[in-house]
């Protein structure tokens, strides 16, 4: 083989990979008492290059759905565009609910530039554990996915591992419910143990629809309403922890 062809052949070993970055900090106030704990948001939102209906805020990609849950659940008539006031209207209601968002991936790098949460390579977590010590107030934490590979569930489970914790089950149905504890020496000035909820909602991804269309509860009320779709299941399903 000439030297040519093992210059070619190293070329095209090589794979170009994205630097994937989260755009946004941690979004916790001192009385917030649940967390929004998801990966991180699509490619665009890293690199400016927003859609029309996207807002520069987390959870922002108008193809998410959960700032259309919570828009439909309290009839905020949220703003879906890039203005700056879309972004206010949003941070307003995490604010009066007492609510955080704090995902749980940092960074990532990507061969191909999606959203896929199994196409994250050499992925590093944020110290969401660390974030739960700093505000005490936090009780529960809201993930937007389950546990299937790569999701928030998922991360957190690894995460917490790493301290020699783990999630116990509290409830099977959907939302799956689990909890852990923090204990007492973890932090400075508690006594006693923290008691820590987590609950598992259904992704606002399109591609959950395919799951929620298998549960026997959505089958028993499609049946009962042929108009019932998932959009509703899932704003059914989010009005009980927004």
């Amino acid at each position: 083989m000439s030297c040519r062809q093992n210059i070619t052949n190293s070329k095209l070993k090589f794979k170009f990979l994205f630097l994937h970055k989260h755009p946004y900090p941690p979004f916790i106030k001192e009385d917030t008492t649940k967390l929004i704990v998801g990966t991180l948001p699509p490619p665009r939102f890293s690199t400016g290059d927003l859609l029309e209906k996207d807002v520069d805020f987390c959870y922002g990609s108008y193809y998410n759905s959960l700032w259309l849950f919570i828009d439909k659940i309290h009839n905020l008539n949220l703003r879906f565009d890039n203005s700056e006031e879309a972004v206010q209207q949003r941070k307003a209601f995490l604010i009066k609910h007492q609510i955080g968002v704090c995902d749980i991936v940092a960074s990532c790098e990507r061969e191909k530039i999606d959203a896929s949460d199994l196409g994250m390579k050499n992925i590093k977590l944020r110290n969401v554990l660390g974030y739960l010590q700093q505000y005490p107030n936090i009780d529960t934490i809201l993930f937007t996915g389950g546990n299937s590979k790569n999701g928030p569930e998922y991360f957190f489970r690894k995460h917490l591992k790493a301290y020699g914790l783990k999630l116990k089950l509290v409830c099977n149905e959907v939302p799956r419910i689990h909890s852990f504890v923090i204990p007492s020496g973890a932090r400075e000035s508690v006594e006693t143990n923290r008691i820590i909820k987590t609950v598992s909602l259904t992704s606002g991804s399109g591609a959950a629809n395919i799951s929620i269309s298998r549960l026997p509860l959505y089958k028993q009320l499609k049946a009962k309403n042929p108009d019932f779709n998932t959009f509703d299941f899932r704003v059914m399903q989010y009005r009980e922890f927004f």
